[in-house]
């Protein structure tokens, strides 16, 4: 079998995780790494065994081996990465936030189409096993008529004003961009219905951290209270972000969305209220799914494909009581791209780079109405 080679942009958390979730595949091979310099390139590179390193992305867009690139760098690169990328005839895989402005992501919408190219904005979340299940209980009309749609997305790794990470100056929105969206892509491909107007509020509760002074990702706690190896730097993108909207005609729903919620890591919540039943999936237990009843006992149904429909069960690789999170969901993302490099009529069932743009119109959505304190509409 023939492999497709691949080549990552991006050193950090993301590109490891990449990385990591293709070798899972067997079909692909990554044959080269691009970092911000030639150094983090090489120490990436010998670190996960990638042959090829450069601190010039486009050094490996030359190369006619490289079918495909996954752009994991930070948001402000996107862009450039990605239409150069297209222009090498590269299928694309890209991080989200797609761009960072909507003007931005319109111009990669519309350059892969005239490629013919195929494209994903990274939403893994879609590919739960669980999530998969809701949604064609959703679609089979097991919760009735859908009424109320909540949750929150909650994570406290930006809880101190030594917190700091490149995210926290990364455009007009950082926590509603980076995890907001997610949730809400979640939201309208679970209910098949879209957000079409909201009320939202941002607050800045830290609106000065202490950047370290050292070229480093992370720094967080103690470690830096006392150092004078810091400069403080005022904060204008969000911690907490708060939204009422409507989808459709008769759907109502709140959310929250924050990275200073102490304990917790990385908490994605969804609830969903129909004229029949209810649901509600919690991230940090991913295998369990709520089931809400009137007129009988609710349920917790443990993630088990055997009971799934059809068209959720290839979502779940491995029998019920062996857990599958989140380095799954990249992997069943990415089987699916594949699928649609090797044969381009096969379905798209993943994320593109049209989702990344209609979250990005949320997103500006989102900041207008927070900026005038009223509905908007989308």
């Amino acid at each position: 079998m023939e492999k497709i080679k691949v080549a990552i942009f991006g050193t950090g958390f993301m590109g490891r995780v990449h990385t990591e979730s293709l070798r899972r595949l067997g079909n692909i091979e990554v044959i080269g790494v691009a970092g911000s310099t030639a150094e983090r390139a090489r120490a990436f590179a010998n670190e996960v065994g990638i042959e090829r390193s450069t601190g010039d992305y486009r050094e490996l867009l030359e190369d006619d081996e490289i079918k495909s690139v996954h752009i994991c760098s930070p948001n402000a690169l996107h862009y450039e990465m990605t239409m150069r990328s297209l222009e090498h005839g590269k299928h694309v895989i890209c991080e989200k936030p797609l761009a960072s402005t909507v003007d931005e992501a319109r111009e990669m919408v519309a350059l892969a189409k005239r490629t013919g190219l195929a494209n994903c904005t990274l939403y893994n979340i879609r590919s739960y096993p669980q999530l998969q299940n809701l949604r064609r209980m959703v679609e089979n009309g097991e919760l009735g008529d859908i009424q109320i749609v909540q949750g929150a997305y909650s994570q406290d790794w930006l809880l101190f004003d030594t917190d700091w990470n490149w995210r926290v100056n990364s455009g007009s929105s950082r926590t509603f961009a980076d995890i907001g969206t997610h949730w809400c892509d979640l939201a309208e491909h679970v209910t098949g219905h879209r957000i079409t107007s909201l009320c939202a509020d941002l607050q800045t509760f830290i609106k000065t951290r202490k950047r370290p002074k050292q070229s480093v990702d992370t720094f967080k706690g103690k470690n830096l209270e006392r150092s004078k190896d810091v400069e403080e730097v005022s904060i204008d993108t969000e911690d907490f972000g708060s939204m009422i909207f409507k989808m459709g005609g008769v759907i109502r729903g709140s959310m929250t969305t924050s990275q200073v919620s102490a304990g917790r890591k990385n908490r994605l919540y969804l609830e969903i209220y129909g004229t029949q039943a209810s649901a509600v999936w919690d991230g940090e237990r991913p295998e369990e799914l709520w089931i809400g009843h009137r007129k009988r006992a609710s349920e917790l149904l443990i993630k088990d494909s055997m009971i799934f429909p059809e068209a959720a069960r290839s979502y779940s690789d491995l029998p019920g009581g062996h857990s599958e999170g989140y380095d799954a969901t990249f992997k069943q993302t990415f089987r699916r791209f594949y699928r649609t490099v090797e044969d381009p009529g096969a379905p798209i069932e993943y994320p593109t780079f049209e989702d990344g743009l209609r979250q990005l119109a949320l997103v500006d959505a989102v900041l207008e109405s927070s900026k005038q304190q009223s509905w908007i509409t989308l």
